[in-house]
C-alpha cells in the first residue's frame, strides 16, 4: 500500500469517529496501572516502528510512531504524564 492510500485511510477512518464520537460527561478515573499500561503500549508502538523501519517497510513504521506519540500524547493532555517533545532532533543537531 503506497504511502498516500495509508495516510488517506487513516484520515477516512478518524474523520469517522469526529462524526460518530460522543463526549460524555464522565470525570476520567484512570488508575496507576492503566496508566503504565497505555506507557507500555506506546513503547510497544515505538519497538513496532523502530523493527518496521529496519526492514524498511516505512508506513507501518509510520503508522506505529504515530500511535505511539498519539498515546503519549493523550496521557499529557489528560495531566497523566509529564514532558515535552525535544524541538530538534538528536540526529539533526550533529548534522
Amino acid at each position: 500500500m503506497s504511502l498516500e492510500k495509508l495516510v488517506s485511510k487513516y484520515i477516512v477512518s478518524a474523520e469517522h469517529v469526529f462524526k460518530v464520537m460522543q463526549v460524555t460527561d464522565q470525570v476520567p478515573s484512570i488508575s496507576f496501572s492503566s496508566i503504565n499500561h497505555i506507557i507500555s503500549l506506546a513503547r510497544d508502538y515505538l519497538e513496532d516502528a523502530k523493527y518496521y523501519r529496519d526492514r524498511n517497510q516505512l508506513e507501518v513504521s509510520l503508522a506505529s510512531i504515530a500511535y505511539c506519540e498519539g498515546l503519549l500524547d493523550a496521557l499529557r493532555l489528560l495531566g497523566m504524564v509529564r514532558f515535552e517533545w525535544p524541538k530538534t532532533v538528536e540526529n539533526e543537531k550533529s548534522s
